[in-house]
């Protein structure tokens, strides 16, 4: 399967109450993309740098923000070295860390962070059970 299509089969597709992310992406632990949707953001290398370094030092992004794409997400409660959440308003962005990736989802209203969360951690967890 190509990673192009866990993110247009996966982390795009429709909930089972009718949800949808409003942008996915898989990107390598380098900052390379592997496969990523029309409507993410283009993102600079020093924030996946920075989210990175959160998974190794959780906590560090809390007093700056979450940067992606340049939009600045909140960061709330996560997963030390496993997921990272943010909050934007209405809507916010998972982030889940697999042995070689990083699975982003952004979400918007009606889209609640909860469906976010198990859309982007369900893909996450079954990649790291593949060794990815």
């Amino acid at each position: 399967m190509s990673w192009q299509s866990y993110v247009d089969d996966h982390l795009m597709c429709l909930t089972e109450e009718g949800n949808q992310l409003s942008a996915a992406a898989i990107i390598g632990h380098d900052g390379s993309v592997w496969a990523q949707s029309d409507t993410f953001p283009q993102f600079k290398p020093e924030e996946i740098t920075a989210i990175m370094k959160d998974f190794d030092e959780p906590g560090s992004l809390a007093p700056t923000g979450l940067y992606l794409g340049g939009t600045k997400y909140m960061v709330i409660q996560g997963e030390p070295n496993a997921v990272i959440r943010g909050k934007k308003g209405s809507g916010g962005v998972t982030i889940k860390k697999s042995n070689q990736a990083l699975l982003i989802g952004i979400y918007e209203e009606p889209m609640p962070p909860g469906q976010c969360n198990v859309v982007v951690e369900r893909l996450g967890d079954y990649l790291i059970d593949q060794g990815l």
